[in-house]
């Protein structure tokens, strides 16, 4: 009776800690989506000043000059920001794939439980005879207009109603 019971709830309680599982990494997957706005306004912010500083340049006598310590200043400020987007990158990747594996371990534990079996295999039942059903209204159709000519003739030589 024990082993019947364990057997049982067992698969219940796997799901139940896939579930807490998946809400953990989707917490911290919408952490790292935080994180990545975060660094999308810092990135945003060096473009503007940058591309402020480039039309500044323009002013001046040494606009080359102004140009190249512009983009130096400009690259300064966004490599740090792009060295940490690819570290957020690479994790939201893993807690993506981790979250895909979870969810598809979910799905397959339902599909394996013997009620949801058992309906797809009653509506996969029902599709073919419903399949069957519309084959045979299209051979009846057919028949039906391959007599037309025959019952259209039948009908013109036919009593008339006076």
């Amino acid at each position: 009776m024990k082993y019947l019971l364990l057997a049982l709830l067992a698969p219940w309680v796997f799901l139940a800690t896939l579930i807490m599982a998946a809400t953990n990494d989707e917490l911290e997957l919408e952490r790292l989506n935080q994180i990545e706005a975060e660094l999308s306004l810092q990135r945003e912010w060096a473009e503007y000043r940058w591309n402020k500083t480039n039309s500044e340049c323009y002013a001046k006598f040494f606009v080359n000059s102004c140009l190249a310590d512009a983009r130096a200043k400009y690259r300064r400020e966004i490599d740090p920001i792009r060295a940490q987007e690819v570290l957020l990158n690479e994790n939201q990747r893993i807690f993506k794939d981790r979250i895909k594996t979870q969810r598809d371990a979910q799905r397959a534990a339902e599909r394996a439980d013997p009620k949801r079996s058992q309906e797809r295999a009653d509506n996969e039942k029902a599709f073919q005879q419903k399949q069957k059903e519309a084959a045979a209204r299209a051979a009846d159709l057919e028949e039906r207009r391959k007599d037309a000519p025959r019952r259209a003739q039948e009908n013109k030589s036919g009593v008339k109603l006076d």
